[in-house]
């Protein structure tokens, strides 16, 4: 596992999503390292310089909990406050519930805490006529991989971009991919990759995250 670290004192976990890497702590990095805290960002399971095991089956929330139990075991920390952004939101939820003996605090981002429900996930995604939820465009293997190395570095302009307070919100949700053309359609438009990025998102960023992408590939990373 890889993991970018700085500062001393109580152990902060952060935990990032889709499609994303430790990168993202890039500047909550600094400053709780300024605030006290030892912050560590490492590349989850199956991104950046992180393993992946191939099995999907290997990619549960018992097991990514379990990477980050075995992380604070490897930094000496009896405990930790977890942090997760995106899909490392749930990760960050369910390490305190099932351990609230090592992560005495968590801090949720942008995805709420759901219990499990009778259903199965994905019977409950949106889907209509001209488009799917994305988490559904993913169930089959290889389909949206393909897609996204088509172009991996507009797939991360638009992708970041689109789900972010910045889109037009007269643009249909990114979260629905149109069934004829795939994301490749959505990315296409102005709105969803503007001819200029807002100050928080530089070329240069865009430019990290395609870098790493281009070198694992959307199945997962490799040491």
């Amino acid at each position: 596992m890889h993991v970018a670290e700085q500062g001393e004192g109580p152990l902060v976990l952060l935990c990032h999503g889709f499609p994303e890497s430790w990168y993202s702590w890039r500047h909550q990095l600094p400053a709780l390292a300024e605030a006290g805290f030892r912050a560590v960002a490492p590349d989850m399971r199956g991104y950046g310089r992180t393993d992946r095991p191939e099995p999907i089956d290997q990619y549960t929330l018992f097991h990514l909990v379990g990477d980050m139990v075995g992380l604070l075991d490897a930094l000496g920390a009896a405990q930790a406050v977890i942090a997760g952004h995106d899909w490392g939101a749930p990760v960050a939820w369910h390490a305190a519930l099932m351990r609230p003996d090592r992560f005495r605090g968590v801090i949720g981002l942008s995805v709420p805490f759901l219990p499990r429900g009778p259903d199965r996930p994905t019977t409950l995604m949106p889907r209509t006529e001209d488009a799917v939820f994305y988490q559904l465009y993913f169930q089959t293997p290889g389909v949206a991989e393909a897609e996204f190395e088509h172009d991996i570095r507009r797939f991360i302009r638009g992708s970041l971009y689109s789900i972010s307070g910045d889109m037009p919100r007269r643009e249909p949700t990114a979260m629905m991919v149109p069934r004829q053309g795939g994301l490749q359609a959505r990315w296409a438009s102005e709105f969803v990759n503007p001819a200029s990025l807002p100050s928080w998102l530089t070329e240069a960023d865009v430019d990290f995250y395609a870098g790493e992408f281009a070198r694992t590939g959307f199945s997962g990373g490799l040491n």
